[in-house]
Parts: C-alpha cells; structure tokens; sequence
C-alpha cells in the first residue's frame, strides 16, 4: 500500500516572526467576521517571504499566522481553534494574486461554529482582502485615513455659519 500524501500547511505560506505580526497588526487593516477577526497588510514586491516560495505554489502570495489568547480558553480549546483555522485556510486559500501577510485572531465563536461555516468565512474573508489590495495596487486611493477623518470631523466649518 502506498503511503498516504500528507497535506501541510508550509513554512513558507506562514508568518513566524514576532517582527511581522507586529507589523500586521500596527499598520494593516482589518476585517471582521463572526467567527475571528482578519488583520492584514500588503507586503512590498521587493521582500519576498522568508525562505522564498516555489513559483508554482499555490501560496506563493500570501503568508497567514494565527494568535490565540488565553483569554479564549484553556490549552485544549487553543489548539483546537487553531487546528480549525489552519486546516480551513489550507482548503481555502486563493492562488497566488496579491502579496500580503495575514494576522487572523479567533472569537470564542470559532470552537462551536459548524466546520463548513468557518470555512465560508475564511473564503469570503481571503475574497474581501484580495478585492481591497487589489484595489489599492491598481491605483485607486483607498479611503482616506480615519486620524484625517476625525481631525475634518473636529474642525469647525467656516461655511456653516452666515
């Protein structure tokens, strides 16, 4: 009998370093789903991913880590969610369009959410992220940035009273 084809999650496809989810976390964005919360940043074309990715791999653009507090449970019920949430990106993951690292953060919702329904919304989450980054590397500005908007937001209007 031959040996069965293990599916892993690679080194290459995921964030290791401290340095990089800090990075994730201070200058991404975020998007928010029921079950965890999605942290990501574009990484600039000139830094490759640490170890570097086969040209032909299906993760060759983005890399993704996971941050489970001890607030969401014991050891157990950790790995659990983490054990879900790899398994769900592995099945999940889009081919290779845009370079970006990826920061997802689970809610306690995560360990009793049906398996399919993670897996939705890791799909829908790498769909929402890929369509924002792609926006913003075809040129397009993103929204302006949220300190711009509520420092306008505190300015008095010079128009509004006559």
């Amino acid at each position: 009998m031959p040996p069965k084809k293990t599916a892993r999650f690679p080194r290459t496809a995921r964030l290791l370093s401290h340095a990089d989810f800090e990075h994730v976390y201070k200058l991404g964005r975020r998007h928010f789903s029921a079950c965890f919360t999605v942290f990501y940043w574009p990484r600039p074309e000139a830094q490759p991913p640490v170890g570097g990715t086969a040209p032909g791999s299906p993760l060759s653009g983005l890399r993704v880590g996971f941050t489970v507090g001890r607030a969401l449970g014991g050891a157990v019920q950790r790995n659990r969610m983490k054990r879900r949430l790899r398994e769900a990106v592995r099945v999940s993951i889009p081919p290779a369009g845009v370079a970006a690292d990826i920061v997802i953060n689970p809610k306690k919702s995560l360990l009793t959410a049906d398996f399919a329904a993670v897996r939705n919304e890791v799909t829908r989450a790498f769909a929402v992220i890929e369509q924002k980054l792609s926006q913003n590397l075809a040129g397009k500005t993103p929204s302006e940035p949220v300190s711009n908007r509520i420092a306008e937001a505190r300015s008095p209007k010079a128009d509004s009273r006559s």
